[in-house]
């Protein structure tokens, strides 16, 4: 199936999860991750099914002053 994750779509197995996605994209930490808008916490990554045209946001934090 195809999702989408900062705009880039991405091909992942049928029922993959968010912890697979973001592993196949190549995420490097510390970053947060959004599906569809809705901030999903690190620790359900691995539980979060993701379905055929979602939408990922990875975030990453930027330092500065």
């Amino acid at each position: 199936m195809d999702i989408q994750i900062n705009q880039q779509t991405l091909s992942v197995a049928d029922a993959a999860t968010l912890a697979e996605a973001l592993a196949a994209y190549g995420a490097k930490p510390p970053f947060a991750a959004a599906v569809n808008g809705q901030f999903v916490p690190k620790t359900q990554y691995a539980a979060r099914q993701l379905v055929q045209g979602d939408k990922v946001d990875v975030v990453q934090p930027v330092a500065g002053g």
